[in-house]
C-alpha cells in the first residue's frame, strides 16, 4: 500500500508539473468517480485458484479475458488496455483483486486515481513513473520533506494552486567564482 501511496504522490507531482501543458480534465458531477461495486448477480468466470492455468500471451490478458467484476473495476482503463505492457496489466489486475476488500473511501480514491491515470498522455505516465522511482530512491528525510511540502500545497486555495502552476520556477542563483 505504501508503494501505491508513493506512486500516487509521483502522479500528483507530474499532474502539477504538466498543468501548463495540458488543460485539467473536467468531469460533470454525474461522471465523478464512484466506487464500483461488483454485481452480485453476475457469475464470476471462476474462483481464483480453481481456474486452470492459461498460457499467458506475450501481451498479457486481453480485455475480454477479464472477469465481469475486473472489467467493471478497471473500466477507466478499457480504452488503453490493449496498449498496456503485460506487467502493467498484471499490476492493475492485482489492484482489481484487492478492490472488493477495500473500504468504500479507498475504492472511491482508487477509481478517481484510475480515471486520472487514464486521462494522462503516455509521456505524462512515463514522467510519473520516473518520479516514482526517484522518490523511492530518495533518503527518508527527503521523502518526509516532500510529504510535508505536498501537505502544505494541499492546504492552498484553488486560486493559489493555479497561480503556482503557472509561475515559472526559478533555479537557485549560483555563486560566481572569483577569478584571481
Amino acid at each position: 500500500m505504501a508503494r501505491l501511496a508513493w506512486f500516487v504522490l509521483a502522479l500528483a507531482f507530474t499532474a502539477g508539473a504538466t498543468a501548463q501543458q495540458a488543460q485539467p480534465v473536467q468531469t460533470a458531477p454525474a461522471q465523478q468517480a464512484q466506487p464500483v461495486q461488483p454485481d452480485p448477480a453476475a457469475k464470476p468466470a471462476a474462483k481464483a485458484g480453481k481456474q486452470p492455468a492459461k498460457k499467458a500471451s506475450k501481451k498479457g490478458p486481453v480485455w475480454a479475458e477479464l472477469s465481469a467484476d475486473q472489467q467493471m473495476i478497471l473500466a477507466p482503463l478499457k480504452t488503453d488496455w490493449e496498449t498496456l505492457e503485460p506487467e502493467r496489466k498484471q499490476k492493475w489486475i492485482g489492484i482489481a483483486k484487492r478492490y472488493p476488500k477495500m473500504k468504500p473511501q479507498e475504492q472511491e480514491r482508487v477509481q478517481r486515481r484510475m480515471h486520472d491515470w487514464a486521462a494522462l498522455t503516455p509521456e505524462q505516465r512515463r514522467q510519473a513513473r520516473e518520479r516514482y522511482r526517484e522518490l523511492a530512491k530518495a533518503p527518508p528525510e527527503k521523502r518526509k520533506s516532500i510529504r510535508l511540502q505536498w501537505a502544505e500545497y494541499q492546504q492552498l486555495s484553488p486560486a493559489e494552486r493555479e497561480k503556482l502552476n503557472y509561475e515559472p520556477v526559478q533555479p537557485p542563483a549560483r555563486k560566481k567564482k572569483q577569478q584571481p
